[in-house]
C-alpha cells in the first residue's frame, strides 16, 4: 500500500493508492486545509492512524524547490524532511518530489477524459512535454523522453521574472513592482496574482466596482469571486481582471513550451484552469501562446491540453514512487 499526498499551499490531500498489474488505483483519501496545521507530520500521522493499514510505501508532491530531500514548502511555513517522515511511517524510505513534478509523472495515468483540448496541434510521440499550473502559486516542469518514456523534471519556473506583452501589462508590472521589488511571473499568475491584477486595474481607474462586490471581496477568497463575476459577466472591472490573466496565462504556457520544446504537448493543470474553461476556450489565450514572432508555427503545432482530473498531482506523486520501487514500469 502506497501513502501518497499533494501539498499545497491551500490543501493538503493524501490518499492511499494500491497497486494492481502495474495500475494504481485510489483505496482512500483525504483532503484537509494546510494552513490548520502546524506541520505535514501531523497531518499524516492523523491520516495513517485513522486508515488503519500497513503501508509499504510513501512519496509526497510539495509546493517548493526539493533538495536532497526536503524542502521549506513556498506558500507555508513548513520545513518538510524525507528522513523525518520516514522515521514517523516506520518506513525505510520516503520520497519527496516538487508537486508539478508529481503533476507530471501522473499525466501517464490520465484517460482522454480527464483532458480538453484547446489546441490539436500536431504531437511528437517521443517529444518533451510540459505542465503549467496556476493555483496558490505558480508551478511549472517538463519532462523529456528518454528511451521509452517520459522523465519528469521539476522547475522553479514561476518565479521566474514576468514579461509584460502590452502596455496594461508594462502599467501592471511597474505597480507591482513598487509593492514587491522583484516581480515573479507567479505574483501575477496565480490566485493571488488574479487579485492583484483586479486592484491594480480598479486603483489604477481601468474599471469601477460594482456596488456589493467589494463586501463580496471581503467576505468571500477574493479570486473566486473576481472569477464568479467576470464569467457571469455581473462585474466589467472582474472581466477585464480575468481577461488579462488569461493573456498572461497564454505567453507563460508559450514561452514555457519554447523552453522545454515542449512537442508532445503543454498540459494546463492546477486549480484555476479548469474553473475558467470557458475563458481558455476564446481566443486570446492561445493567440498570447502562440504570439512568439518567428516561431509562431513551431507553438501552433504543440498540442494544448487542460487538466480536469485533480487526483493528477496525487497519481502522480504515487507512480513516482511505484516507478522508483520497481511496481510500475
Amino acid at each position: 500500500m502506497i501513502l501518497a499526498g499533494d501539498i499545497g499551499g491551500t490543501h493538503t490531500r493524501l490518499a492511499l493508492v494500491e497497486v494492481h498489474d502495474g495500475r494504481l488505483t485510489l483505496a482512500s483519501e483525504a483532503t484537509v486545509p494546510s494552513r490548520d496545521h502546524a506541520s505535514l507530520e501531523e497531518i499524516v500521522e492523523a491520516f495513517v492512524a485513522k486508515a488503519g493499514q500497513k503501508l509499504s510505501h510513501a512519496g509526497f508532491g510539495i509546493a517548493g524547490p526539493v533538495r536532497d530531500g526536503q524542502v521549506d514548502a513556498t506558500n507555508l511555513p513548513w520545513h518538510v524532511h524525507a528522513r523525518s517522515l520516514a522515521t514517523r511511517l516506520g518506513l525505510a524510505e520516503v520520497t519527496v518530489v516538487n508537486d508539478l513534478e508529481a503533476n507530471a509523472y501522473g499525466l501517464a495515468v490520465l484517460d482522454a477524459g480527464d483532458l480538453v483540448t484547446l489546441q490539436a496541434g500536431r504531437p511528437d510521440p517521443q517529444g518533451n512535454a510540459a505542465v503549467i499550473a496556476a493555483g496558490t502559486g505558480l508551478g511549472e516542469a517538463g519532462l523529456v523522453w528518454v528511451g521509452r518514456r517520459r522523465h519528469p523534471f521539476a522547475t522553479e519556473g514561476g518565479h521566474a521574472d514576468f514579461a509584460p506583452t502590452d502596455e496594461t501589462q508594462v502599467d501592471l508590472y511597474r505597480h507591482l513592482a513598487r509593492e514587491h521589488g522583484h516581480v515573479s511571473i507567479e505574483r501575477v499568475l496565480s490566485g493571488p496574482g488574479l487579485y492583484a491584477i483586479y486592484r491594480f486595474l480598479r486603483d489604477t481607474g481601468r474599471g469601477e466596482e460594482p456596488e456589493g462586490l467589494a463586501e463580496a471581496l471581503r467576505r468571500g477568497e477574493p479570486p473566486a469571486v473576481i472569477t464568479e463575476t467576470a464569467l457571469s459577466g455581473r462585474s466589467p472591472l472582474s472581466v477585464q481582471a480575468l481577461d488579462v490573466f488569461v493573456r498572461v496565462y497564454g505567453a507563460e504556457a508559450g514561452n514555457l513550451a519554447l523552453r522545454t520544446m515542449a512537442t508532445a504537448g503543454v498540459y494546463l493543470g492546477g486549480g484555476i484552469a479548469p474553473r475558467i474553461l470557458p475563458k481558455l476556450r476564446e481566443p486570446a489565450f492561445l493567440d498570447a501562446f502562440r504570439a512568439k514572432g518567428r516561431l509562431q508555427a513551431l507553438l501552433a503545432a504543440m498540442p494544448v491540453h487542460v487538466v480536469l482530473n485533480d487526483q493528477a498531482a496525487l497519481l502522480g506523486a504515487a507512480r513516482c514512487v511505484a516507478l522508483r520501487a520497481g511496481l510500475v514500469e
